[in-house]
């Protein structure tokens, strides 16, 4: 095998909390980053070189392509064909694969016509007034943390006027998800699967479990579908595979994101490769890490509580910070607004039952609110 050069310097498409974990937990490996995004970002303070502009800008894309030797991306909204039509500077994952991601239906024809089970699917709205209802109707492009998803009840319930698929409603058990990783060489890696629970009004991620409390058959299907569509989509890096399991037992896949992932924030301190360390080394062109879990864990995203925008106000951080086994991530974002993503937190504990434990107690205490009015963070006092 041919190993190509290592890079020096690795350039970051976005700069938001994933950029930032990426660039913490990867510097020990000897990389400079170059981040790309708007002033303010929370990767900013952490990068070697940021460049201030549009994801989607080609000039841009340009000036980080310049000033870094391989390029890769922390959220998908990007210019997909100005990054294929580049030169000189390697992007993973590759352009052709995020094209694909980018566009919901393509992914879905991909991964049924390799065989991989997914929910029914279809894309004639005649189609759609047959068919036994609800229906979950989903954009082609755009949708994220639950946005560009519509249930749809009934024929006369109005449909998301943009580009979109409908999707048979899954009688949904549980929704699980995978880490899984491949190398330029072809060799993969997959963490342990996890279970996932979602806030009902936002439908944002709110809570991971590490490892999902399921029976090792199910565990077993679902980390090979995971394997088997990050191999459909010929990918370079980490990918977060989401996937129902049914009340029938089936595991379906849902979908993909090129990058890391929600669900994956749990390994920085419950795995011996966290997510982000894996992704930097793939794209690199070195070994993948262990993705073994070393101890259960459990992961909560700390939103914007209702009721204000502004500068954050943290309420409970010592309390928090008290309870064994906790560590706390805030993303330096400068102004909080509801159910905006401020952090995380994850607690390893012996036990599953120990973490889930602890973790509702840190949940009941620590609050991350909007506070036009307050001029400095405040944590029980002021910091």
């Amino acid at each position: 095998m041919t190993l190509r050069p290592l890079p020096r310097t690795i350039g970051i498409i976005g700069g938001g909390q994933l950029g930032r974990m990426m660039i913490y937990r990867a510097k020990k490996l000897g990389f400079r980053f170059a981040v790309l995004d708007g002033e303010g970002a929370p990767a900013e303070s952490l990068a070697d070189i940021f460049i201030k502009g549009n994801l989607k800008d080609a000039k841009a894309l340009a000036a980080l392509a310049g000033a870094a030797d391989v390029l890769t991306y922390e959220i998908e909204h990007v210019n997909a064909d100005a990054l294929q039509a580049m030169e000189g500077t390697p992007v993973f994952p590759s352009p052709a694969t995020l094209k694909t991601i980018q566009d919901k239906l393509l992914q879905k024809r991909l991964f049924a016509e390799k065989g991989i089970p997914v929910a029914a699917f279809f894309e004639d709205a005649e189609e759609r007034a047959k068919r036994k209802f609800p229906l979950v109707q989903k954009a082609r492009r755009e949708g994220y943390d639950g946005r560009g998803v519509r249930i749809l009840q009934s024929a006369a319930d109005a449909p998301l006027p943009v580009p979109s698929f409908f999707e048979e409603m899954v009688d949904i058990e549980k929704e699980l998800a995978v880490m899984a990783a491949r190398g330029a060489d072809g060799c993969l890696a997959v963490y342990p699967v996890v279970e996932m629970a979602f806030n009902p009004e936002h439908n944002i991620c709110d809570t991971v479990i590490a490892p999902a409390r399921i029976d090792e058959k199910t565990a077993a299907t679902a980390r090979q579908i995971a394997l088997a569509a990050v191999a459909a989509l010929d990918g370079v890096g980490i990918f977060g595979v989401e996937l129902f399991l049914d009340k029938q037992g089936r595991i379906l896949l849902n979908e993909v994101a090129p990058r890391p992932h929600n669900s994956g924030h749990y390994t920085m301190e419950a795995c011996v490769t966290c997510q982000f360390e894996q992704h930097v080394r793939a794209v690199a062109g070195l070994p993948l890490g262990d993705a073994a879990l070393l101890r259960p864990a459990v992961m909560l995203n700390l939103l914007g509580q209702p009721g204000g925008a502004g500068q954050p106000a943290i309420e409970g951080l010592h309390e928090a910070l008290s309870v064994p086994g906790l560590s706390l991530h805030l993303y330096g974002k400068t102004q909080a607004r509801p159910f905006r993503k401020m952090g995380h937190f994850t607690i390893t504990a012996a036990t599953l039952e120990e973490a889930l434990e602890k973790a509702q107690y840190a949940r009941s205490v620590l609050k991350i609110t909007g506070n036009p009015e307050c001029a400095r963070i405040r944590a029980g006092g002021t910091l």
